[in-house]
């Protein structure tokens, strides 16, 4: 049975490689492409089909899914496909389950088609374009949401939309020309200038954004239709879950790339989304992490070498933008980014290279201001294990460490900062828990088949047994959500924070494809790259599943990421939440207590709280802004606009559930940082009310 398993496997991919007709491809398609993509796209059915958590079949709602993925690659900001355009492609949309069954990838070719035709007419366009006289006081406007916008109907709305988007770019472009040469006044206003002046500064924004957008264009032409496949074939991956994803083999650190270690850049885990470069973590201790205005969720816009001319890098692959981004230590990199809140920012980063001493766990303590005793403070970066042997350094005997140094300076009380810690290692999160319990389950692990498999501490001892506080926000995942999430669960710490973390609640396995060639005639296709793919997913002692909702706070903060759509539950394909039964455990003595007080007391708190309504003002601020997606393209109001955003900027707080201190300042500068930190301060006052119910 096997063997002639194995026969009709080699069979059915032999017939999966035999060419078509030429009048079934483009006259450009090479065979040799179109045959590897035929064998990635079998390969990407079979594995995905079997090995994801999912075990959802490649039916014709995953093709519909994956479509719309594919589609949103292609033209997110629809500045170049037209209506009729879309509903060509649109024939294809339930159409990919079979079209990989048979072979037939046609779609990637005919998008790449389509495309490139629509880049050609906007190049042939732009010259009349910038070449137009703009007058600054017409009273238009622009819809900056992709999402609010239609494809354009024909070619005249297609000219119309890109003569917006160009006076936009170039009125902000002279604007910040204006601040640059001439500058501003202490309001922010800009200095007066000559018309002389004036119409010199206009057109060089003009010539600046003409060669921008021209290398943008040439950019997108030069894309081969390998990339396409690779793109269409990520599209098909991503239908899964927003985590699983192929990864062509000149680009396995195209996705989720951390520059860091050995690299030299400034230290930022990014992916590609919907045709941006997406900020998904800084490192701590990075150059961007000392820089701080670079944060999880940022788009980078355009990449600048130190003083010279930007480039835009909105629809180019990620390797190309990382690519910019890296440099030599000791060089400036300047970002353009787009905050979640819709702010752009430009952002000058020093490179370097990332110490993996500064992503160690760091504590100190703080005195009580009530008198009450000394509290012990702890941030965990990120759940790290060397396994390489090489240092043997794990945040477990880390934190151990810090624990028992804290407990010989006889602190009352602990708070433990998980806020930005975007995971790690899996057993550290099960043996950092067993750090504050006896003995007991911390999670439970659910494969595909529905195989359920208890990970427990087993060390009786405890490193510290006080009265403690879990501080986390949004960007608070995976493992931080397990060692939060059995805290919770073990009534053993208050949890802090934004009124829910990340909500990753998966575990994935990277497939080297390569592996799975094991039929003559198919290595000359190799390397074949691989497949990240989700296979098992957490679930709390509880039962309830960490996936999508993430942990709920006990006491839940005003956080400027209120109202953000921003974690797992807002991505495309995201896996459900969902429970299974609980496990026997014991509830710690005594458990935390008197909850809705110890709400209503912070609560009253917050509100006569000048850093926490400086918080809230901002973020009813930044709600505005997302809400009013309509730009105007009047320069006084792009001057109002941008002298309040400075404004606001200048006078707002420097603090909040997005930042962390700097990982590797002084210890004094350390301390002092801590203490200026409203969520600390808060987490100190709930301490004392805990400490107050239980006396």
């Amino acid at each position: 049975m096997f063997n002639s398993m194995k026969y009709f496997r080699r069979v059915l991919i032999a017939l999966l490689l035999v060419a078509l007709p030429l009048n079934a491809w483009s006259k450009e398609v090479d065979p040799f492409d179109s045959n590897r993509a035929r064998l990635l796209g079998h390969m990407l059915q079979q594995q995905l089909s079997s090995k994801h958590y999912s075990q959802k079949p490649m039916d014709d709602a995953l093709s519909e899914a994956a479509f719309d993925l594919y589609l949103k690659q292609l033209d997110f900001q629809k500045r170049f496909l037209l209506q009729k355009d879309v509903a060509e492609l649109t024939e294809y949309r339930d159409q990919i389950d079979d079209a990989i069954r048979r072979g037939r990838l046609e779609l990637p070719i005919k998008g790449r088609e389509l495309l490139n035709q629509r880049i050609n007419q906007v190049s042939a366009m732009l010259d009349e374009l910038l070449k137009q006289k703009i007058d600054p006081k017409v009273k238009e406007s622009i819809e900056s949401d992709p999402k609010k916008l239609d494809f354009a109907a024909d070619l005249t709305e297609l000219r119309n939309r890109w003569r917006k988007v160009l006076k936009f770019q170039i009125l902000n472009r002279y604007i910040s020309l204006r601040e640059d040469d001439i500058g501003t006044d202490d309001s922010g206003a800009l200095l007066p200038v000559d018309e002389k002046t004036d119409r010199e500064l206009l057109e060089k924004a003009r010539e600046k954004v003409g060669k921008t957008t021209r290398n943008l264009l040439e950019r997108m032409l030069e894309e081969s239709l390998q990339d396409h496949y690779d793109r269409y074939l990520n599209a098909i991956a991503r239908a899964y879950d927003p985590h699983t994803s192929y990864m062509p083999p000149t680009s396995k650190e195209d996705f989720d790339i951390q520059m860091s270690g050995s690299l030299e850049g400034i230290g930022a885990t990014l992916r590609e989304e919907d045709g941006y470069i997406k900020v998904v973590r800084v490192i701590p201790g990075s150059a961007a992490a000392k820089q701080g205005q670079l944060e999880a969720d940022d788009i980078i816009l355009k990449v600048a070498e130190g003083a010279e001319e930007p480039v835009d890098i909105t629809d180019t692959r990620i390797r190309d933008a990382v690519a910019l981004i890296r440099g030599k230590k000791g060089t400036e990199v300047r970002l353009t980014v787009k905050k979640p809140d819709g702010r752009q920012l430009t952002i000058p980063i020093i490179r370097d290279v990332v110490e993996i001493e500064e992503t160690f766990v760091k504590g100190t303590t703080i005195s009580d201001p009530d008198g009450k005793g000394k509290v012990g403070y702890v941030k965990i970066p990120s759940f790290y294990r060397d396994y390489s042997g090489k240092t043997d350094r794990n945040v477990t005997d880390d934190l151990r460490e810090e624990l028992d140094k804290l407990n010989t300076e006889h602190i009352t009380s602990l708070i433990l900062d998980l806020r930005n810690n975007g995971g790690g290692s899996l057993s550290d999160a099960v043996s950092v828990t067993g750090l504050f319990i006896p003995t007991g389950p911390v999670v439970q692990i659910r494969d595909g088949q529905g195989d359920i498999r208890v990970m427990s501490d087993d060390d009786r001892s405890v490193a510290y047994s006080g009265p403690m506080i879990v501080l986390v926000n949004r960007f608070s995942a995976s493992a931080s959500e397990i060692l939060a999430g059995a805290l919770q669960d073990y009534d053993r710490a208050l949890i802090v924070g934004d009124e829910h973390t990340h909500g990753k609640g998966t575990v994935q396995a990277l497939l080297d494809l390569d592996r799975f060639v094991n039929l003559r005639g198919m290595d000359k296709y190799m390397p074949l790259g691989a497949i990240k793919v989700t296979i098992q997913k957490f679930y709390r002692i509880s039962g309830e599943s960490t996936q999508e909702k993430g942990v709920t706070p006990d006491v839940v903060l005003p956080s400027r990421l209120d109202g953000l759509e921003s974690g797992e539950k807002y991505l495309d394909n995201a896996l459900p939440w969902d429970h299974i039964a609980p496990v026997k455990y014991s509830l710690w003595v005594p458990p935390v207590d008197h909850l809705d007080l110890l709400r209503q007391q912070s609560h009253a708190r917050i509100e006569n709280s000048k850093d926490f309504q400086e918080i809230i003002s901002e973020t009813v601020s930044a709600k505005k802004r997302r809400e009013h997606t309509r730009q105007s393209l009047l320069l006084k109001d792009l001057l109002t606009e941008r002298r309040e955003l400075r404004q606001e900027e200048k006078n707002g707080p420097h603090f909040g559930m997005m930042s962390e201190p700097e990982e590797d300042v002084p210890q004094e500068d350390l301390d002092k940082q801590i203490a200026d930190d409203p969520y600390v301060k808060e987490g100190i006052h709930l301490l004392d009310d805990m400490q107050g119910f239980a006396s």
